[in-house]
């Protein structure tokens, strides 16, 4: 007879296989200074293949972020010929990256449900999240990477859903996957309704999947 699971043992299963922040983040992390120049910030970025930089103190404390969007502003010379307002003292130009750095940083854990984070950058126009654990900058989260975890062809779904299941099951290879556009179907026999719950929720948390169907070889035969 199975030894019968909780719904705590429920919950803890779905956080170890959700798909968190840390599955998916980008280190080590490029960082600046509030004191480089803009050109130095602007090397970074492009060096690097990254949309943003988290700008931070000498004790390393995160205290801004500097985008392509923040470096492409007031720093494109305007054509004085092409306009008929005043352009700019160039002299007024930012330099540094404290002259141009978002300071009110919107930021990521590493154990956050990489939706939750997908609504966020999405709510606040951003396209990278620095990931912060004890105070200090252990990742960062683009929306790259996001996308990059959201899609994926039903092959790479299935075997990942396969293997999380015959990891699950231990040697005794129990439930048969397939996948297509996204519905997942799983096939196997099923100890008990719980046991059942916590297989859908296995797949529910695999991004890219969308509909899960259980089908009980058991009741079925």
């Amino acid at each position: 007879m199975p030894f019968p699971r909780s719904t705590v043992d429920i919950r803890r299963r779905e956080e170890a296989i959700a798909m968190r922040v840390r599955d998916i983040m980008s280190r080590p992390v490029h960082t600046v200074g509030p004191d480089d120049p803009i050109e130095t910030v602007a090397e970074v970025l492009t060096t690097h293949a990254i949309t943003a930089a988290p700008v931070v103190d000498a004790d390393g404390d995160l205290i801004g972020i500097v985008s392509e969007g923040d470096l492409l502003r007031r720093r494109v010379p305007a054509d004085p010929t092409a306009h008929l307002w005043p352009v700019p003292d160039p002299a007024s130009r930012p330099r540094t990256a404290a002259d141009v750095m978002t300071r009110a940083v919107a930021t990521a854990w590493p154990a956050e449900d990489i939706s939750d984070v997908a609504q966020v950058m999405l709510d606040c126009n951003v396209r990278s999240l620095p990931v912060i654990e004890g105070g200090q900058i252990v990742g960062i989260v683009s929306r790259r990477d996001v996308v990059r975890a959201a899609v994926r062809t039903d092959e790479v779904l299935r075997a990942e859903l396969q293997h999380r299941l015959d990891e699950y099951a231990g040697e005794h290879l129990r439930w048969n996957v397939s996948v297509v556009d996204g519905a997942c179907t799983v096939t196997g026999v099923f100890d008990d309704d719980v046991e059942k719950t916590v297989v859908s929720v296995m797949a529910r948390t695999i991004a890219g999947i969308g509909t899960v169907r259980m089908v009980d070889a058991a009741a079925a035969a």
